[in-house]
């Protein structure tokens, strides 16, 4: 994933122009603003761009091979790992799980996402960008191991995506700028980094818009148990879509 100077503080690399040229402007736009920052500012500036400059220059795809996973992996978690060790402010990066009361807000919208999640996938794999599935290699034939290799991708992937863009990203961000500026923000990082691993075709709209979802919901309960749910039960959907698309004739207890 190529990245030039200018383009790493949002990390807006999508290869297409536009977003070259905005995220040139706004790397730009902030390296006018260094001189005028505080130290507390530039060491939140720092803890955003060194990963993603690190997430840049990563081998970000849905290859399945045991050295791809533990090199990615290991980069994945360097990712979380810096931005607490640059910013030692407890109320910044939280890694909170679990609300001290449950919102039935919360509860409505997770149960929401479940039909919604399905109607989009449905739509989006099915029969927008129906090339999407075989981003994810697999077998002529299906394979056990390789199956659960898949699931077990696809979810710690998912799982990994709220830690990083939304309980880090988004919460540095937000901490700098106001939620109007902030959610979109981390919306357009969300959605490089996913769309230039898999989700090509119509992807931007879909990961765009479950990212900004994500960001409102992070933004009003301040825990990781709703985002995180509902992005699991999206990757449910997802490993179904793929399985479908490559053996539409599975017929097993885990994939109806």
């Amino acid at each position: 994933m190529c990245i030039g100077v200018l383009d790493e503080p949002l990390l807006f690399a999508l290869r297409q122009a536009p977003f070259q040229v905005a995220g040139g402007a706004c790397g730009l736009w902030f390296i006018l603003l260094w001189r005028k920052m505080t130290g507390t500012e530039r060491r939140a500036y720092l803890a955003l761009a060194l990963p993603l400059l690190l997430l840049a220059l990563a081998p970000i795809n849905t290859s399945l091979s045991l050295s791809h996973l533990l090199g990615l992996g290991t980069i994945f978690i360097s990712v979380l790992i810096i931005p607490t060790v640059l910013l030692k402010d407890p109320e910044l990066i939280t890694f909170k799980f679990l609300p001290e009361r449950i919102d039935p807000v919360d509860v409505l919208y997770t149960l929401v996402s479940i039909p919604l999640a399905w109607v989009m996938l449905k739509l989006y794999l099915g029969v927008l960008s129906p090339e999407v599935p075989f981003n994810w290699p697999q077998a002529n034939e299906p394979e056990g191991p390789e199956l659960l290799k898949l699931f077990i991708g696809i979810n710690g992937v998912g799982i990994w995506d709220e830690l990083f863009f939304i309980n880090i990203c988004f919460a540095i961000i937000r901490s700098m700028f106001p939620m109007r500026i902030a959610n979109p923000a981390q919306a357009v990082i969300y959605t490089t980094v996913l769309c230039d691993m898999a989700f090509t075709g119509w992807g931007p709209l879909f990961v765009g818009f479950l990212a900004l979802t994500q960001g409102l919901m992070y933004e009003r309960s301040r825990v990781l148990l709703w985002v995180l749910l509902v992005h699991l039960i999206v990757d449910y959907f997802l490993f179904q879509g793929i399985v479908t698309a490559y053996y539409p004739d599975l017929d097993v207890w885990w994939h109806p």
